[in-house]
């Protein structure tokens, strides 16, 4: 059976993309400038976005998983006589794909919503814990470079901005630069307590990277 979303035009990615970020494109590929084409018919043009495992963007023969997001297209530029497109789009819903489709000629699949589910609640102490890790990461690198460190608010955005732990927890996660891998299992965590667990194993990789580059 067909989800809300039902069929849906799909653009895998070299990274995985958080609800409630921005994402920038360019469109050079014939098959992608199609795909934007066809969104644009829609009145809320739209796409899903997947992580690439294995291959690359260009070309074909990729690997992709089966989480992702929805990217809502809000500004669209076509490069004059080029068949290139610029696109500014914001990142949404999670999805799950329930079924890959023949590219034809772009990836198309069969996705559904995919909301937290239910879990061990997220505590306002448990997400103060992993903010103070996040903000001790930054201020290391600030007193290793004899930088200022920028406002708390202003690192990490305020969690007043939202009613739910899980996008909090998105939100945390796309301001701190850890890599396609954690992104994806802070994305792909069935629970926003096993986000909570996905983004303090990152915050630990990174600090370690951190620790080792300061001391070569």
């Amino acid at each position: 059976m067909e989800s809300e979303f039902g069929r849906l035009a799909m653009f895998p990615l070299q990274s995985a993309f958080l609800p409630g970020e921005e994402l920038p494109l360019q469109v050079f590929e014939p098959r992608y400038a199609q795909m934007v084409r066809d969104c644009l018919q829609d009145n809320a043009p739209r796409f899903g976005t997947v992580l690439i495992s294995q291959g690359r963007e260009v070309g074909g023969d990729d690997v992709r998983c089966d989480v992702g997001t929805v990217a809502r297209i809000s500004e669209c530029v076509e490069i004059a006589g080029s068949g290139r497109f610029m696109l500014r789009c914001e990142t949404a819903e999670r999805i799950k794909v329930c079924e890959w489709l023949p590219d034809d000629p772009y990836p198309l699949a069969v996705v559904e919503e995919w909301p937290d589910q239910p879990g061990e609640p997220v505590t306002a102490s448990d997400l103060e814990q992993v903010e103070d890790r996040m903000m001790g990461l930054f201020e290391r690198i600030a007193n290793a470079r004899d930088l200022q460190v920028p406002d708390r608010r202003e690192v990490l955005g305020s969690g007043l901005d939202f009613t739910d732990a899980g996008e909090r927890l998105y939100a945390l996660a796309s301001r701190i630069p850890i890599g396609p891998a954690d992104r994806y299992s802070v994305l792909s965590a069935p629970t926003a307590h096993a986000r909570l667990d996905a983004l303090n194993e990152a915050v630990e990789s990174v600090a370690a990277v951190i620790e080792f580059q300061l001391s070569q």
